[in-house]
């Protein structure tokens, strides 16, 4: 099954397709949307690694674009829907003490989460909320997902017939790999916001 799946995923990547539909999962991924563009990103550089600093750009763009929108989640949103229950529960004041050590990590918090698995979408919308400078934040977010998508794509690009070869070989791996990342990206964020 995971054959079949990777080898429909590499059809799509090569397809006409592929770079509109890596900017929109790179969008939403940084907002709402828990599984990161590398799915799309790294079979399309496979399929066609001359393309692969077009790709990476793509995905820079798109997600901090998408990080903008979750910033703008955080900000708006908060307010109406979280700050009520907060005052509740007689959490108000401690949010105000989180957002005070938040902000002054801010920069740090938003480019580790951007080049680790952690899911961007908690920071980003945590910098909204926080009232995280705007500046800092698009400035950590390019700095952060560029790297991150440039590293992958750059990977590849070099490597790339021998790193698909590893990929084919040890499909099940890989796949395993990758969940475990992406779980273990989610637990992060539970415990660590």
């Amino acid at each position: 099954m995971l054959r079949r799946l990777y080898d429909w995923t590499l059809s799509l990547a090569a397809g006409p397709q592929a770079p509109r539909g890596l900017a929109v999962v790179s969008f939403v991924e940084s907002s709402v949307f828990p599984i990161p563009p590398d799915v799309l990103l790294i079979p399309m550089v496979l399929a066609e690694r001359r393309k692969a600093w077009w790709f990476a750009t793509i995905c820079t763009i798109a997600s901090v674009l998408g990080g903008l929108l979750g910033y703008l989640i955080g900000a708006v949103l908060f307010e109406e829907v979280a700050r009520p229950i907060l005052d509740l529960y007689g959490y108000a004041d401690k949010f105000d003490a989180f957002s005070a050590r938040y902000n002054s990590w801010g920069p740090w918090i938003v480019f580790i989460a951007g080049v680790t698995p952690f899911p961007f979408k908690v920071i980003t919308i945590a910098s909204g909320a926080t009232g995280l400078n705007l500046a800092v934040f698009v400035l950590a977010s390019v700095v952060a997902r560029g790297l991150r998508f440039f590293i992958v794509a750059g990977l590849l690009y070099w490597l790339g017939p021998p790193i698909r070869a590893f990929i084919e070989r040890r499909l099940g791996l890989v796949f395993t790999v990758f969940v475990v990342l992406l779980v273990g990206g989610f637990v992060l964020a539970k415990y660590a916001v």
